[in-house]
């Protein structure tokens, strides 16, 4: 005949489900399927936190609304979560998120940007000439999507010699 296990918790333990608590210990957040710890993460790694939490309501071991009551997330952000595990899995909660590519600068109009900086023209004059912001052409270029062309330093034709350098002519 099965054994029900008693809900015992460690006492300073928040409860989830009727067997699932979980404590923050030392800047990790600990849970505990009755006293046994079943997966720990540090407080700030929301991704782990989002991952297991949806793994809990996959398995059915704590509703979306116990979920919420317990960590005081909205509604939405456990659905959220739950959506991702079932369309991504795990690797979906690790994964960096994909840079958004923007609507101002369309492939036709980082052309018209690229050959104005490729004869010279200054950034907030593009920006005004083509009504794009600057500060939108700069992020486009930082990003690798734009190349700016360099200013180039006038190079000495002559190097000054150095009095200590071996091969300096006496002066």
């Amino acid at each position: 005949m099965a054994q029900i296990q008693l809900p015992i918790f460690p006492a300073s333990s928040t409860p989830i489900a009727s067997e699932l608590a979980f404590e923050e210990r030392d800047s990790v957040v600990w849970y505990f399927n009755g006293p046994l710890p079943v997966f720990s993460h540090p407080v700030a790694d929301i991704a782990s936190f989002r991952f297991f939490i949806s793994q809990l309501i996959a398995n059915g071991n704590a509703s979306q609304s116990e979920i919420s009551r317990a960590f005081g997330v909205p509604m939405v952000s456990v659905k959220r979560a739950c959506k991702k595990l079932r369309d991504e899995g795990a690797a979906g909660f690790f994964r960096p998120p994909v840079p958004r590519q923007g609507h101002k600068l369309t492939e036709q109009r980082l052309q018209e940007v690229q050959s104005r900086l490729d004869v010279g023209m200054e950034v907030p004059a593009i920006g005004t000439e083509l009504g794009v912001l600057p500060n939108t052409i700069h992020k486009a270029i930082r990003a690798g999507r734009l190349k700016k062309k360099r200013k180039h330093s006038p190079i000495p034709t002559e190097k000054k010699a150095h009095s200590n350098s071996p091969n300096a002519a006496p002066g």
